[in-house]
């Protein structure tokens, strides 16, 4: 059975590929699971942590509408980058960072879920910022 080489400009951008679309599905999900978050804290479900002592106190209502309307700009943006969209990777990159923000500031209410998603957009990030322009 002969093996595939490709060529190494072939291969950058089959990796270069791989990574926008790993950010893309990642940016689906994160986003998916924060739209329920923002469900979840504006039903008063309880799931949610009661903390009365937080800094950063807000009424969980209010974190649900900010991770609900996140959450669904993140899922537009992550179809977008399966588009190929130019600006998408930029967006895509400043809605992981406020979301990754997000999720440390509610991370007494939910610190699981929280702790998880904050690994999630860090990877977000990653993939989105280590392709090089060149490689599209």
């Amino acid at each position: 059975m002969a093996r595939t080489t490709y060529p190494p400009r072939q291969r950058t951008m089959t990796v270069a590929g791989g990574l926008v679309a790993f950010g893309a599905v990642m940016l689906i999900i994160g986003g998916t699971l924060d739209v329920l978050r923002g469900i979840m804290a504006i039903a008063d479900d309880d799931v949610i942590v009661n903390t009365p002592n937080y800094v950063f106190k807000f009424d969980t209502t209010g974190w649900g509408w900010i991770h609900l309307l996140l959450g669904a700009l993140a899922v537009m943006v992550g179809v977008s980058l399966f588009r190929a969209r130019a600006w998408a990777r930029v967006v895509g990159v400043l809605l992981a960072g406020l979301l990754l923000i997000a999720s440390f500031l509610t991370l007494p209410y939910y610190p699981v879920w929280s702790v998880v998603l904050i690994a999630v957009y860090g990877f977000i990030i990653w993939a989105l910022c280590v392709v090089q322009p060149q490689d599209r």
